[in-house]
């Protein structure tokens, strides 16, 4: 019956279907509440060591319960107090009946709240950061693999100067390696709420410390450092900054428009068959149609990316309704009425799925060099006209009447190729013309793809050693980790 109750009501898919056991843990009940009691330890524990009144049994009655929740009697606790912090502490403190007097004594919900928060995001980014270390390192060894293979560039999506596809590669790495910086900066700037009472004067803490100003940020200092952070914000209201959620979700916005871009371009050079993402030997592309092979990889990570941008929205409405020292504006779209948060943690477990979806894709990428070669083939005449002119002028043309006859000439093999669904005979066109007898043993070489791609692979080989690898070194131990998506 229970296993028939879950599937009768609405389930998140980003928890149910695709996020990581890790991301979905660190947003969930069990997680933060946890983490509360933690933080009530880490205060007493502060506090005592400060000379105020707390014993040892009290703080190790709190540390012997502190993951003994129970959350039936916390949901009975604030359908009665209509208040989620004071229902955990009246939980605890059942629990912790000797304890009961100083949890969460001179703190405001906020001490748990937002510190938890704080943390969620710190680990959050924590997860993340691994994961995207994997993707460049995939697209890496792609780029390097692939970097002397020519292939049509494409600007305006019509054929332009030919590149390589490692160098195409290498433009998805250099805005990884944005998004990479900007999550570590993101992670690193995050500092803790610490210790500040109700509306960030310390009052409550003061007064305990009968005004010893020295002792409540010693206070602040150890909390602050039990916790992991190195630093705490100097300044707060009854919350941190609302900006700080912008600043983690504007990197991961960002994260979300480079893989939007990513993925796009592979669906476009599916449809040309030049690449592929990787398809399973049973995976069914169509109900229909059984020939067709969707980079469903691919739509599913530009889907979620738009969901990941979208979400930025959120944060900065939040942080411009932050009046004085603090509203309830976020209190829906940011958490439930349960704290339970929405905009946060959605945008985390989104780009968690997004960089799994991503890595499984980029170690599987298959490549096709005949139908990229066939594709040069197709256009490539057009693109060496300028270079037949040069040759010809080299052996004593004229370059304005062979521009001419170039210009003719490409006109007619185009209209073969638009008119006649035909292949492009330019070059033949050249062979046959006695006015370029001078130049016909040069036209293959004129013709090699590998003279159209300028400086690509050492441009490739160059960005990889100094910009990709050295950001790669902290993340070695974690890059063997492989992907095997279920869905």
């Amino acid at each position: 019956m229970a296993l028939a109750d879950e599937f009768s009501k609405y389930r998140s898919p980003l928890v149910s279907r695709y996020a990581s056991k890790e991301m979905a843990f660190n947003f969930s009940d069990r997680k933060k509440f946890s983490t509360w009691r933690k933080l009530w330890i880490y205060l007493a524990q502060a506090e005592k060591a400060l000379g105020l009144p707390i014993t040892d049994a009290q703080i190790a009655e709190m540390e012997t319960h502190a993951e003994d929740i129970d959350f039936s009697m916390a949901a009975d606790e604030e359908r009665k107090l209509r208040h989620d912090v004071m229902a955990h502490v009246h939980t605890f403190a059942h629990y912790c009946p000797t304890a009961a007097p100083i949890i969460h004594l001179g703190a405001t919900s906020c001490y748990v709240g937002d510190n938890t928060d704080l943390i969620m995001l710190r680990d959050g980014f924590d997860i993340l950061l691994p994961k995207l270390a994997r993707v460049l390192d995939r697209l890496a060894n792609f780029a390097e693999k692939y970097a002397d293979l020519p292939t049509l560039g494409f600007t305006h999506y019509q054929p332009a100067q030919l590149t390589t596809v490692g160098k195409r590669a290498s433009l998805w790495l250099q805005d990884l390696c944005m998004d990479m910086r900007n999550l570590e900066r993101a992670r690193d700037d995050l500092r803790f709420r610490g210790v500040k009472g109700t509306t960030g004067t310390q009052a409550s803490f003061l007064q305990l410390f009968q005004g010893d100003h020295d002792k409540v940020e010693e206070l602040d200092r150890m909390v602050t450092e039990k916790a992991g952070f190195k630093k705490a914000y100097l300044v707060t209201g009854q919350t941190y900054s609302r900006k700080v959620d912008i600043d983690c979700l504007s990197s991961l916005a960002s994260l979300g428009s480079t893989v939007h871009k990513i993925c796009t371009d592979i669906r476009l050079l599916a449809n040309l068959k030049e690449i592929e993402e990787p398809f399973e030997k049973e995976q069914i592309g169509s109900s229909a149609m059984p020939y067709k092979r969707n980079p469903m990889r691919a739509e599913r990570c530009c889907s979620l990316a738009r969901h990941l941008v979208a979400l930025m929205a959120d944060p900065l409405q939040t942080a411009a309704v932050q009046w004085l020292e603090r509203t309830l504006d976020d209190s829906a779209n940011r958490w439930t009425s349960m704290h339970i948060l929405i905009s946060l943690p959605e945008s985390f477990l989104t780009a968690d799925i997004i960089l799994s979806t991503l890595q499984n894709i980029t170690e599987g990428l298959v490549v096709y060099p005949k139908v990229i070669e066939r594709h040069i083939r197709h256009e490539l005449p057009f693109m060496a006209t300028e270079n037949i002119i040069m040759a010809m002028v080299k052996a004593g043309g004229n370059r304005q009447d062979c521009h001419e006859k170039i210009r003719v000439l490409s006109q007619e093999a185009a209209a073969v190729v638009k008119q006649e669904g035909g292949d492009n005979d330019l070059l033949a066109r050249v062979k046959r013309d006695p006015y370029f007898t001078p130049i016909l043993g040069q036209l293959d070489d004129l013709l090699d793809p590998t003279t159209f791609i300028g400086r690509a692979p050492q441009q490739v080989s160059r960005f990889l050693s100094e910009e990709v690898h050295p950001l790669l070194e902290p993340y070695k131990a974690k890059l063997n980790v492989k992907i095997d998506l279920e869905l």
